[in-house]
């Protein structure tokens, strides 16, 4: 298994019953016969307020799955040989950033609105459980981001 990958996301346009013009789509998150991703076990919606960063911070037991949901993100990734990686995402693409455990992860949100992002992870957050642990990217260029 790869340290992070994007996955695609099946999209439908919806049509109104009444006179079947277009009146929106939905995108396919995650259904159970899939196996596109692990199964959820915690589903939340996480916000970046306009300009700000979260993280870095690397979860050791939890895979996480991003959906931005409103706004735009930048997720920036420190793979195991210690490259950086910047994936470019918002509310119009189809696709899903999945991050594997032991892999440190920040989001940043570039835009001058705030962002949201649907997670899924396929182990629950308790507190106090000790399995998130904050690290620097004192080497990652921060600046290009203000």
């Amino acid at each position: 298994m790869t340290d992070f990958k994007t996955i695609d996301l099946e999209t439908h346009q919806t049509k109104d019953v009444r006179d079947s013009h277009l009146n929106g789509e939905l995108k396919i998150i995650w259904r159970d016969w899939d196996k596109i991703i692990k199964p959820p076990q915690m589903v939340y919606v996480n916000t970046v307020n306009p300009g700000d960063i979260k993280g870095p911070h690397m979860h050791k037991r939890r895979t996480s799955y991003f959906h931005c949901i409103d706004g735009s993100v930048v997720i920036v990734i420190r793979d195991k040989n210690g490259n950086y990686h910047e994936i470019k995402t918002n509310s119009k693409e189809s696709q899903i950033i999945s991050i594997s455990n032991g892999i440190a992860a920040a989001i940043i949100n570039p835009s001058s609105s705030v962002s949201k992002i649907l997670v899924l992870a396929d182990v629950s957050w308790k507190p106090n459980d000790n399995e998130m642990e904050n690290v620097s990217f004192s080497d990652y260029n921060w600046q290009k981001w203000k």
